[in-house]
């Protein structure tokens, strides 16, 4: 019969690559075998679904844009969880900064018309961050002075972010009554390389923009501080051992309001690029729930900053599938199998499967 022994000794370096591509396996596997139950054809939905996410580069470009502020959050998300903070207020952090970036746009940019564009993307690049660092200060501050859990505060002000932004799109920036601000000038327009199709015909089409090269450079930014920095050392020590970390001298609650903001301000950016790069304004549903996508990757990528990319990359194209397969229901139920798989896998991480015969 089947037994289950607790890991005592380091664990395998495959083992985690495994079972995350198992888990991403299985569940196109269970997709499709649902999906014929229902009466609908597997392979054909599987070549749509390839088509329409991969099938050309400008497609393809689309779901790099998609996956843009998803490889953002998911690295945000990865800063916090590295130290055991459940930070799942990353889609209150992301309208938070996509409401700092429109802050730019909408109050300074109107008192100097003639700004360069470089400063004002760079502006709202640092409003974007400043608004997600600041939504996550008050649950990291919480959490540090007074032990009060971060998943409900964070969870909580995922609402509170949605309903700010909606109290001004509403009402004082709204276009003419509609629920959204009018478009932005295009000097607070992230460049895309379709701006480029009349020097470089080759980009006709391509869809993308400057935020993909934001979040590859994030990425980076953050493996070095897990992986090189002094601080990523602590991160880890006090995720792993909090008693040691304390004992060692670390300033805990520190480093927790510190770990938190960063998660924060990594989201932010996504909104920014978002109202920047994509939107053009801010308006009500910007985020088809990439604050809480970022969490199913971060974990699919068991935290490594490198591996958000390209399951980012997944998730972006079952978002972009979504509007084209929607009613037979496939993206939404493939990320609710991903996520079921990812949290089962854990257990071979945890406990060796082992096979026992009995003896009458």
């Amino acid at each position: 019969m089947l037994t289950f022994e607790k890991r005592v000794d380091d664990i395998p370096r495959w083992l985690p690559v495994a079972t995350s591509i198992g888990s991403v396996v299985i569940a196109f596997i269970l997709s499709g075998i649902i999906l014929k139950l229902i009466g609908g054809e597997p392979l054909v939905v599987g070549q749509f679904f390839f088509e329409a996410t991969f099938g050309s580069w400008p497609v393809f470009s689309d779901t790099l844009v998609k996956a843009t502020p998803l490889i953002m959050v998911g690295l945000g998300c990865a800063v916090a969880f590295k130290m055991k903070l459940w930070n799942i207020g990353a889609e209150g952090q992301f309208y938070a900064g996509a409401f700092g970036a429109s802050l730019v746009v909408l109050v300074l940019l109107p008192m100097f018309p003639t700004m360069p564009k470089v400063l004002v993307i760079s502006l709202m690049i640092i409003m974007g961050m400043v608004g997600g660092a600041l939504w996550a200060f008050v649950p990291a501050y919480l959490k540090a002075q007074f032990n009060i859990n971060e998943i409900i505060t964070t969870l909580m002000l995922n609402y509170v972010a949605v309903l700010w932004n909606n109290f001004w799109i509403f009402d004082r920036w709204s276009d003419a009554g509609f629920q959204m601000t009018p478009v932005f000038p295009k000097s607070a327009w992230l460049p895309r390389l379709a701006d480029y199709a009349s020097d470089y015909r080759a980009f006709s089409g391509i869809t993308l923009h400057l935020g993909v090269i934001f979040a590859l450079v994030a990425s980076f930014i953050v493996w070095w501080i897990l992986e090189r920095s002094s601080w990523g050392y602590e991160i880890k020590l006090i995720g792993d051992n909090p008693q040691a970390a304390r004992y060692a001298g670390i300033n805990i609650s520190c480093n927790i309001i510190l770990a938190l903001m960063v998660s924060g301000a990594l989201a932010g950016l996504a909104g920014m690029s978002e109202v920047s790069g994509v939107v053009h304004r801010l308006q009500e549903r910007i985020s088809p729930g990439y604050g809480f996508s970022g969490i199913i990757i971060a974990w699919l990528a068991k935290l490594n900053p490198f591996a958000v990319i390209p399951v980012s990359i997944l998730f972006g194209a079952l978002i972009l599938a979504g509007r084209e397969i929607q009613p037979s229901g496939l993206p939404m139920m493939l990320q609710g199998f991903i996520m079921f798989m990812v949290i089962s896998s854990d257990l071979l991480l945890r406990y060796r499967i082992k096979w026992t015969t009995t003896n009458k």
